[in-house]
């Protein structure tokens, strides 16, 4: 991490997790519970899930940068995650987004 920004492209990311979570065989996270998170938190997870960055995703929403930092680690501490990839992972385990198909 440099400035809070991940090292690996966020779109980058959540092709290595979504192959990662289609591998047979591949370890799986417990799954995760999605209760303790408010509807916005859950919109902001699903976007980060889906390979936007921190920009991206305050354009996506109309919010401040600030206000979507505010979020991520308020998700990262109720999901006991440290990082975005653990972040992707568990929202691939837990159904709330769904690796693509591929050809």
């Amino acid at each position: 991490m440099h400035a809070g920004e991940a090292v690996v492209a966020p779109r980058l990311l959540t092709r290595l997790i979504s192959t990662y979570v289609r591998t047979p065989g591949a370890a799986r996270p417990v799954p995760v519970d999605l209760g303790g998170l408010t509807p916005r938190e859950v919109e902001v997870w699903r976007l980060i899930a889906t390979g936007l960055d921190n920009a991206g995703i305050a354009r996506a929403l109309e919010i401040s940068l600030s206000t979507v930092k505010n979020h991520i680690t308020c998700i990262f501490d109720k999901l006991a995650v440290r990082d975005r990839a653990q972040a992707v992972i568990a929202a691939y385990e837990s159904g709330l987004v769904r690796a693509a198909e591929q050809p």
